[in-house]
């Protein structure tokens, strides 16, 4: 496989289109078309703001997409990776009823249905089969939602998505669903490098049967294009032959993937008319157009995006992950765009892009804002405005520009971008967001300024984090106030902080001057490194929030009698809290099993099913295990201890070595030779019965 010399750039607009598409299909997901042209009309542009609801939400077809392709990298980047293998991922990833599968029911959600056949044995691809699970069941859309990643890490290599997108779809799905799926993904393969759509086309039906359903029906509806010129008397052809009631179930893959086709056929190869029509015909809207957007933002790439209204600004590159690894679910699409792009790099054999020396923060691709917007007050309205622009970086290509104006005395400006779900995603409706801040007290934030030559004045710069206080109202903490001399770089570093239970929620600039001026300054990067030294335990105040910083993957998460009560009916539970750049560090808790069949502390946690734990287990005995695809025991000894009695547990992680102590008495000391964890958060955990703990403690060796 030949990686494209645009290729970051074509994933970038990829991953963007998919969003743009997903926030515009979101509002209206599931009306009629006749329903949408009475109380919408044609949908060129966001309709949020008509619907009173916000416009980056929580969304499936968003995170399973970004999620199942972490099978790749989890799994060596094999191009052998097995739908086995795949549906481990699920297992890890998701938590049952909260994320991705936030709905369901086994026989009604054809991915619920699927995570139950693995969570009870049944490996893929029979979890997902008809004759396991029903063709009606097995047919449904979202093999097709979920393909994007597999496309875009197969640039140009459309018989290598296809292939991937087979396996991927059929840990849930069969039948139709995997030929829509294995269509899509072979279109946007080939859009990496082929710009006609009727060509893209003759390339996704070759590798589907000819004898099936969405074969004829792509057929029957480029004779209609050739026929009928209006896209709205071919969608009632479409409706009449291919509609919701010829297909049954809660969203049947055949009547979406054919609004997909009809959108490229009659978009005329423009990003926002395929998307309206794509839209305004209904149905599954956030999915469809979430797929058309990709396949259309790979294609024509962020010219084609940029050539009509201002999708992107709105946006900002914000998306949310919600999954059991929290420290990726406040994400933007520059991040994740490179998390795709080492992928397929990875795949051609080429290695991996860091941009900035791996700045969390580095605005190397055109237009992009990574979630930084400038904040509204009524001391701050209008003195900021934000632009991805060329240039001013001493590490790169590109910064991002904070050009200011009406700046005076009383007056700032602030920048900021979430590093927890910010205040308006703390009760997401519908689909729940599941996250842990990616910036902890004791973590080394460092930054790069350059004021601008034209400059008059000397603009005040000074950092700043926001942490959730009292009644979660959002407090900041400030580092050092700095001089900005124009034309002058500056290299500044700061030591995170906050109150002990207290999660950062934000981090931003503030400027601030002494007398009225106007002019621009330039954020080169920002990022943070170093292992948290924090003391997780409720705050001093009250406050939702600190609950909401840990992930949870446990039946039950009380806090009644004790700051962390866990309680999970069967099998294992975990509540995790840190990121997967955490990697050397220790991590302590008191753990008092009330009545379980094990309780413990977990470190390097990658998921639900990969992680190392220090466990008691009833009756009488210690062990030390590694869950990876299953559960190993590395150290196990005898170890009396009884219900309603608290023990001190700690873990160390140092490369590849793994220390434990109970009560402060070192017990283990072992070496992970094979398929190490490498980094990881903490995690709390309880098998099948309720423990309680007082804090856990994480800090550096």
């Amino acid at each position: 496989m030949q990686i494209p010399d645009d290729y970051t750039e074509r994933v970038y607009a990829g991953v963007l289109g998919k969003i743009i598409g997903v926030y515009l299909g979101r509002p209206f997901e599931g009306w009629t078309y006749q329903r949408i042209i009475q109380e919408l009309g044609e949908i060129w542009y966001y309709v949020h703001e008509q619907r009173n609801v916000p416009l980056v939400v929580t969304d499936d077809d968003i995170s399973g997409t970004f999620t199942f392709l972490r099978a790749l990298p989890d799994y060596g980047n094999s191009i052998d990776i097995t739908p086995a293998q795949i549906g481990q991922t699920w297992l890890n990833y998701l938590i049952e009823k909260r994320t991705v599968l936030w709905w369901g029911g086994l026989g009604n959600s054809t991915e619920h249905t699927a995570y139950l056949r693995l969570k009870h044995g049944i490996p893929a691809p029979r979890s997902g089969s008809i004759g396991m699970n029903g063709k009606v069941v097995a047919e449904q859309i979202g093999a097709q939602i979920f393909i994007d990643g597999w496309a875009m890490v197969s640039p140009g290599d459309p018989a290598q998505a296809a292939e991937l997108a087979r396996r991927a779809a059929s840990v849930s799905h069969d039948g139709e669903a995997v030929y829509g799926a294995q269509v899509l993904a072979a279109m946007e393969a080939q859009a990496f490098v082929e710009g006609d759509i009727s060509r893209l086309i003759d390339v996704g039906v070759s590798f589907i049967p000819k004898n099936s359903v969405i074969y004829r029906m792509i057929a029957d509806l480029r004779r209609w294009h050739s026929e009928i010129s209006d896209w709205r008397q071919a969608r009632i052809k479409l409706a009449e032959n291919y509609g919701y009631d010829k297909y049954g179930g809660n969203c049947h893959m055949v009547p979406n993937h054919a609004l997909i086709i009809l959108g490229l056929l009659y978009g005329e190869n423009d990003f926002q008319k395929s998307l309206m029509i794509t839209n305004t015909c209904g149905w599954d809207t956030d999915c469809n157009s979430g797929n058309i957007g990709c396949l259309m933002g790979i294609k024509n790439g962020l010219a084609g995006i940029d050539s009509g209204p201002d999708w992107r600004g709105p946006v900002a590159d914000r998306l949310y992950l919600p999954t059991a690894d929290g420290g990726r679910c406040v994400t933007d699409a520059v991040t994740e765009t490179y998390q795709i792009v080492n992928v397929g790099r990875a795949l051609a054999s080429q290695s991996p892009l860091a941009p900035k020396q791996g700045a969390r923060y580095h605005f190397e691709l055109p237009g992009s804002l990574q979630g930084w917007q400038a904040m509204e007050t009524p001391h701050s309205r209008g003195v900021l405005r934000l632009e991805n622009v060329a240039g001013h970086s001493q590490a790169g290509s590109r910064s991002l520009a904070l050009h200011f104006s009406g700046l005076t005395p009383g007056r700032y400006g602030r920048a900021v971008t979430p590093v927890f779900m910010p205040p308006e995603a703390m009760n997401m409706p519908g689909y729940s967001l599941f996250a842990s801040p990616l910036l902890y007290p004791g973590q080394v934030v460092r930054y790069s300024i350059m004021a601008d030559e034209s400059n008059r004045q000397v603009v005040t710069c000074r950092l700043f984090a926001a942490y959730y206080g009292e009644k979660d109202a959002l407090v900041p903490c400030y580092g050092s106030q700095v001089l900005l001399h124009p034309g002058k770089n500056h290299i500044f570093t700061w030591k995170a902080e906050a109150p002990e239970g207290a999660p950062l929620a934000q981090i931003g600039l503030e400027l601030t001057s002494a007398e009225s001026c106007q002019g621009s300054i330039y954020l080169d990067f920002l990022t943070w490194d170093g292992i948290p030294d924090v003391t997780f335990k409720p705050p001093a105040w009250e406050s939702a929030a600190w609950r909401k910083a840990w992930v949870n993957g446990v039946d039950y998460f009380e806090s009644s009698g004790e700051p962390y009560r866990l309680i999970q009916d069967e099998g294992t539970g975990l509540l995790i809290q840190g990121t997967r750049q955490w990697s050397d560090y220790r991590v302590s808790a008191d753990v008092t099993p009330h009545m379980a069949a094990a309780a413990g502390l977990a470190g390097r946690v990658q998921g639900m099913r990969r992680y190392y734990a220090l466990q008691l287990v009833n009756p009488d005995r210690l062990q030390l295990v590694k869950a990876l695809d299953g559960i190993s025991v590395m150290e196990e000894v005898e170890f009396p201890w009884q219900f309603g009695e608290t023990c001190f547990l700690s873990l160390a992680f140092q490369g590849q070595r793994i220390q434990a102590w109970v009560n402060q008495k070192l017990l283990f000391t072992v070496t992970d030779n094979e398929r190490p964890l490498e980094g990881g958060a903490t995690a709390l955990l309880c098998t099948e019965g309720r423990t309680a703990t007082q804090q856990v403690v994480v800090q550096p060796l």
